[in-house]
Parts: structure tokens; C-alpha cells; sequence
């Protein structure tokens, strides 16, 4: 996983500058996702738990949203200079550099976690210890809203070269799955597609961690 997770980490080091210029502005022209992240802050704000971590935060332009939306939220980074250039540009905010598997948040503490295409580069034999950290940090009834390219045909994951570094797009059933098996539940599914050349869907999938759930 730490090999894996140093490529990606450089990999995303060396295009700061540019993927901010190209996606920070990106949701004023995807309704879809936009909307999806709209719900998402709704549902968590009625839970009354306002602390949310937006996981894989990039430039840091989701986290100043879910901030407007009126969230607690602070954005988590594996890529130091990705949360160099977020503190920059939301200087009010709090971001800091984490691992998704080792996220620097206490157990039950976060009514969300949003992971917009964060995931994608995981390799799939590594995702359920992903999945498994959202499940430990969020708080009964907390929510998590993950988005990735998905795929309804197909049983395994499609490694892809991505433009930053290696992705993968998930046959969205599969997805699902995986996180019932991580003891979320999915009320919520959003597929749609963006005109890709790849052929893969938007895919956004809305769950939360029932009562139930015991913390890990």
C-alpha cells in the first residue's frame, strides 16, 4: 500500500497548479454532482453532527463548499503540496496531509465524509481497509458520499491510465457491496453519464453507518 500510495503522492505533487486550474471550477458545469453533494450537507446538517472531513481534498475547492453549506469541514490530503495549495486558497479553513486507511480523526467523531473520485486510485485489494476507516470515524447515522467512474456491466474492476496516475472504475453493484460489507448502508445511487471517451459513469453513491454498527 506505501508504494502504491508514493506514486500517487507524487504523482499528484508534480500537477498541482494545473489540476486546480482545471477542476476547482468544475461543479458550476456538473449539476449532477453538484446536486448529489447539495443532499449530502442537507442530510448531514439534519443529523445535527456538523463536523464533516472531505477525504482526498485536492485544491480544497469541495471543502469551501461544504464550509458554504454550512458544514464543519476540513479537508484531509495524501499529497502535501495539494494541502500547501488548499491552505493558500482557503486560509480560513483547516486542511491537513492523511492517509485514507489512517485518517487523523477520533472514533465516531464525523456526521460525514465526503470522497469525491478520491478512491479511484486504490487498488481494489485495498479499498475495504479504506472503507473501513470512513466507517470508524463517522458517528451513528453519519453519512458518507463517495463518487467514482462506475460501470453497469461487468463483475471486476477496470484499470485505466488515468490523465494523474493509474485509476480504476467499479461495476457499481460491486462498489455497493463493499460497502454493506464495511456495515454501510446505501440509500442512494446517482449514475449518469459525462460523454467520456472511456465509456465510464458517474457514479455517486450515498450511505450511512446505521446505529447498529459497532466501532472498530
Amino acid at each position: 500500500m506505501l508504494e502504491h500510495q508514493d506514486e500517487t503522492r507524487a504523482a499528484y505533487d508534480g500537477v498541482v497548479e494545473l489540476y486546480a486550474s482545471m477542476f476547482t471550477s468544475r461543479l458550476e458545469t456538473r449539476p449532477f454532482a453538484r446536486n448529489m453533494i447539495g443532499t449530502f450537507a442537507e442530510l448531514v446538517r439534519a443529523t445535527g453532527n456538523l463536523r464533516v472531513a472531505d477525504v482526498g481534498c485536492g485544491p480544497g475547492h469541495l471543502t469551501a463548499m461544504l464550509h458554504d453549506l454550512g458544514l464543519d469541514a476540513f479537508g484531509l490530503d495524501l499529497s502535501p503540496a495539494m494541502v500547501a495549495h488548499a491552505r493558500r486558497a482557503q486560509p480560513v479553513l483547516r486542511f491537513d496531509e492523511a492517509r485514507m486507511e489512517a485518517l487523523p480523526v477520533e472514533d465516531g467523531a464525523l456526521g460525514g465524509v465526503l470522497a469525491h473520485y478520491s478512491m479511484i486510485h486504490t487498488p481494489p485489494g485495498e479499498l475495504p481497509a479504506l472503507l473501513a476507516e470512513q466507517v470508524r470515524v463517522l458517528a451513528p447515522e453519519g453519512l458518507l458520499l463517495v463518487s467514482f467512474f462506475g460501470m453497469t456491466e461487468g463483475s471486476e474492476p477496470v484499470r485505466f491510465d488515468h490523465k494523474v496516475t493509474p485509476a480504476y472504475s467499479w461495476p457499481v453493484d460491486l462498489f455497493a457491496e463493499l460497502l454493506a460489507e464495511a456495515g454501510l448502508v446505501t440509500f442512494a445511487r446517482l449514475l449518469h453519464d459525462p460523454e467520456s471517451e472511456r465509456g465510464f459513469l458517474d457514479t455517486h453513491l450515498l450511505a450511512r453507518r446505521p446505529q447498529s454498527v459497532p466501532l472498530a
